[in-house]
């Protein structure tokens, strides 16, 4: 390329007018956090004590039912009211029965209150449910950290196919909503008092425990995928974080990045679970935040990103966690109160239904 001279003054040196550097940027000063962070270590804490709980409950209702199946020949176990947190579609048919009639339904009124107790936490905390508290949202982010450990790598889809793997919870989730959308008070109700709608949660634990070739299948591919590819399942097919994900589109609580204090490092990005921009954004508004507090921990620049409220510096984790846990124990105590809890049901009924499980079908 040709260039043209510049006669230059003694002791000035000579530049060349066809290419010109811009001035190189002045590299920002990285104030360093005074004190660790232990946000993550509290939210693990959280995870391991919640899947904790559901496996306790798993095995107490597993013999809860083992004991109608043997004609009473086995160890007797209440039926926990918890296991109804693994109903959510008879949760949101619930839920429109009491808008519908303003009566709370006697059958499985434990799975509505646990899911106005995610929705409120979704609301006021981000989607915070699905990573501090959903276990199956555990088992997959440490399946994802066990394949990264084992294999050194992990896969990441491109952009354009990320987009359209997301839109499918979404569409799970729309055909969810439309089904019960459609009933009417009288059909919510001749739907849960069915023998299939009594015995729902025992309908759930025999497809685990009686699994068929083709459901193997579909597990074992979605397991393998979640060791490859960050929370697969709860990233691209989990209806129900679709629902608490568009509910959060309201929540005050913000991850806010300071532009004049980030140092523009991009750990926050690569920490992120959902692939977000965190170090291209000032707030992170998007229903796939789930407020993990994975991108302040990586952070290492003091008050460069923090999860805020409106008016407030900062929402320290220990304050999120209280709050969760404040809507979750409020709601539950509100229901054991109030009477609301328990599926109030004669164990006539489960002696007659539970052995006969295998016959009953979606009416």
């Amino acid at each position: 390329m040709a260039t043209s001279e510049v006669t230059c003054r003694p002791g000035v040196p000579e530049i060349s007018s066809a290419r010109v550097l811009p001035p190189p940027q002045r590299k920002k000063k990285l104030i360093r956090r005074a004190a660790p962070d232990r946000t993550q270590l509290l939210r693990r804490t959280a995870q391991l004590l919640f899947l904790a709980l559901n496996i306790w409950i798993g095995i107490e209702f597993y013999l809860f039912v083992r004991f109608y199946e043997t004609g009473g020949n086995s160890l007797f176990a209440a039926r926990p009211p918890g296991v109804e947190g693994w109903l959510p579609i008879a949760a949101l048919m619930n839920l429109k029965y009491l808008l519908l009639t303003s009566v709370v339904p006697h059958v499985h009124p434990a799975g509505m209150f646990l899911l106005l107790a995610f929705v409120g936490m979704s609301f006021a905390f981000r989607k915070s449910f699905c990573s501090w508290l959903c276990p199956v949202g555990t088992v997959s982010e440490y399946l994802w950290k066990l394949g990264r450990e084992t294999f050194k790598r992990n896969l990441v889809p491109r952009r354009w196919l990320d987009v359209i793997l997301r839109s499918l919870k979404y569409i799970l989730l729309g055909l969810f909503l439309y089904a019960v959308a459609g009933m009417s008070a009288a059909a919510l109700r001749a739907f849960l008092d069915s023998p299939y709608g009594v015995i729902a949660d025992v309908k759930t634990l025999n497809f685990f425990r009686y699994l068929s070739v083709t459901s193997a299948i579909v597990i074992g591919a979605l397991v393998l995928l979640s060791v490859f590819i960050q929370n697969f399942w709860c990233r691209y097919l989990c209806p129900y974080g679709a629902l608490l994900g568009l509910f959060s589109l309201a929540s005050p609580a913000r991850i806010r990045r300071e532009p004049r204090i980030c140092i523009d490092c991009a750990k926050c990005a690569r920490a992120c679970p959902s692939i977000l921009p965190v170090d291209r954004l000032v707030t992170i508004s998007s229903a796939e935040c789930t407020g993990c507090l994975e991108c302040v921990a990586v952070c290492p620049a003091e008050e460069a990103l923090y999860m805020t409220l409106p008016g407030s510096r900062s929402l320290p984790a220990w304050a999120m966690a209280a709050g969760m846990a404040a809507i979750f124990f409020g709601l539950v105590g509100y229901a054991m109160y109030s009477g609301h809890w328990r599926t109030d049901l004669p164990s006539r009924v489960y002696e007659e239904l539970i052995p006969r499980a295998h016959e009953f079908g979606h009416p």
